[in-house]
């Protein structure tokens, strides 16, 4: 799961790199990203809890720039740990301070942060946000337990786009939250819009209102309360009031809260972590994969019209070929074949020879009408490749009414249009082949078929002397003439007449219903030999495989088996989560 909401959130970037900011989907692309990378980190997090059951207690402060943050930190450490400053933003890394805990303890940070590096607080430098610090405390504080207490960066100022996800991480890795706001600052936009999201950790918070003027705290803290119930389902959290100190005084803590973060910690369940970030994933899952679903859904209605285009083929070859009264040639090859076997045993070989010495001439004279013919053998083939020619562009005309019926996938049917339209020469080419092998490879058919009707001839002794005879007073020469040199004007005035004559005897035999059986056999055979090899093998896959091979920027190009292996593990419950 956690390499599957890694690819979501880079193919989310790169897509969101080519929008406009005016863009009708560019902030919400923004937020998806965020949300994606506070959940990755929040998967993380489970990671690091079950390679290291024996974490520390962390605590994270987090809040809007100038809410007082750091100064908070200091508090709670009894110490000057966590610089301050009266600039905005002068904090831009996670800085996390070891309160009666051991450095070694927390060896698993660093797996847990990744591309971050962990420096010495002196070490971090302002221009470089991927790194974090981790250090001692000095005091000891009776405010808070043995834990890991970070200070974090503002969410809400323009520079913290740069150092956002040092932020997002820290949240996510936080047992438990120390909210910290002012009173300018605690019903601003981001700070709920954040709160909202994170209410999917069910961390236990606590919500400090800093710089306060005395008097003004009830009404504060209720304003607080009300936000939150606005924003979150769950009740609000326990809130306390820091007044505000002019300096070089320093704010105190406020007595009655001593135990305000002990009580806090308390609440921590760890133990619970898979369903937490399950419910989470779930929570967003059909939101993040809306445009991931819509290529799918554009997928599938491209196949939908490969697929019209294809039976509309199959359609027109019956109708132009197989059906056609006048140019339907295979079964009448077959009954060529079968004239061959009906040769009188034993004369067929001088007869063979003293044909071929008599059409000499003829052969060589049809040799040129041979040459040209070649490249166009048949009438099938002709049809098929025109077929194929006629496929693409019908598939081309729709796909480009798609671009203007289908504006949100516009960019996408306008892709395969370009595609489609750049690889059409390859696809002809891959499908000429195919055609030639298979009118090659049908011969076996065809001779098969002629074999089937000699056998039964077998059966039925006086039908096939009959149709030896009639074969064997015909001008035979001419007849080969024309198998070999494929001449219009024999084919017209000898093999035609010879073909309808023994048609007419094996129509009018005990085995004209046999006859009729096999020709309508070969014809289906042929029929789904086109359609299995040439329309669905050759075309078909190579339609499927086009939107596929669009390797555009605006295109998320997430599988449907991607997606449907990361929503098994989504729903696996035994571990948790697990790592596709």
């Amino acid at each position: 799961m956690l390499d599957f909401i890694q690819l979501l959130k880079q193919r989310y970037e790169i897509v969101l790199q080519q929008l406009d900011r005016k863009h009708s989907r560019f902030g919400e692309y923004q937020q998806r990203i965020e949300q994606l990378l506070h959940a990755e980190a929040f998967i993380r997090k489970g990671q690091l809890l079950e390679n290291q059951p024996g974490l520390p207690l962390q605590i994270a402060v987090i809040g809007p720039t100038q809410a007082g943050k750091s100064s908070v930190v200091n508090l709670l450490l009894n110490n000057d740990s966590a610089g301050v400053s009266p600039l905005a933003g002068y904090t831009v890394h996670a800085q996390g301070f070891c309160h009666r805990v051991a450095a070694e303890a927390c060896d698993g940070l660093q797996h847990y942060f990744g591309r971050f590096q962990q420096l010495g607080r002196d070490a971090l430098r302002p221009g470089r946000y991927d790194c974090y610090s981790l250090s001692p405390s000095s005091n000891v504080s009776a405010l808070v337990p043995d834990c890991v207490l970070w200070d974090t960066p503002d969410f809400d100022s323009i520079d913290s786009t740069d150092y956002r996800e040092g932020v997002v991480r820290t949240i996510a890795l936080a047992d438990a939250v120390i909210l910290v706001v002012s009173k300018e600052k605690y019903a601003d936009q981001s700070v709920w819009e954040l709160m909202k999201f994170i209410e999917a950790y069910q961390q236990p918070t606590l919500i400090c209102v800093n710089k306060l003027m005395e008097g003004s705290e009830a009404v504060i803290l209720e304003s607080l309360r009300d936000k939150w119930r606005q924003t979150r389902s769950d009740p609000p959290p326990p809130m306390l009031g820091i007044l505000f100190q002019k300096a070089p005084a320093q704010p105190q803590w406020p007595a009655r809260a001593g135990s305000a973060v002990a009580e806090l910690t308390q609440k921590v369940i760890r133990n619970k972590h898979s369903v937490k970030q399950q419910q989470l994933v779930s929570r967003y899952w059909l939101p993040w994969l809306e445009p991931v679903f819509s290529e799918h859904h554009a997928q599938r209605h491209w196949q939908t019209l490969v697929d019209q285009c294809l039976a509309d083929a199959l359609q027109d070859y019956r109708r132009d070929y197989l059906n056609h009264p006048h140019h339907y040639q295979t079964f009448q090859n077959a009954l060529l074949n079968l004239l061959t076997l009906l040769e009188i045993p034993g004369l067929a070989r001088v007869l063979g020879k003293t044909r071929r010495a008599m059409t000499w001439p003829f052969r060589k004279l049809l040799d040129w009408g041979n040459a040209k013919s070649a490249a166009n053998p048949s009438h099938e083939l002709a049809v098929l490749q025109q077929l194929g020619e006629h496929l693409l562009i019908r598939l081309a005309d729709r796909v480009l009414e798609k671009t203007e019926t289908e504006p949100a996938d516009s960019y996408w049917w306008r892709e395969n249009a370009m595609a489609l339209r750049q690889r059409r020469g390859e696809i002809l080419l891959a499908y000429q082949r195919a055609v030639d092998s298979y009118h090659q490879d049908f011969q076996q058919d065809v001779e098969a078929a002629a074999q089937r009707l000699y056998r039964k001839l077998q059966d039925q002794p006086l039908i096939l002397n009959s149709l030896r005879a009639t074969r064997a007073t015909t001008d035979a020469g001419a007849m080969l003439l024309a198998i070999q040199a494929g001449g219009i004007g024999v084919q017209d005035l000898v093999i035609t007449p010879l073909i309808l004559t023994i048609t007419s005897l094996l129509a009018e035999s005990a085995i004209g219903s046999y006859m009729h059986r096999v020709e309508a056999e070969l014809k289906q055979h042929q029929f789904t030999t086109v359609k299995n090899t040439l329309f669905d093998d050759c075309l078909r896959q190579r339609l499927y495989q086009l939107p596929l091979a669009v390797h555009s920027q605006t295109r998320f190009n997430i599988s449907e088996q991607q997606c449907h292996a990361a929503e098994l593990a989504l729903k696996e419950k035994k571990h948790g989560l697990r790592i596709l």
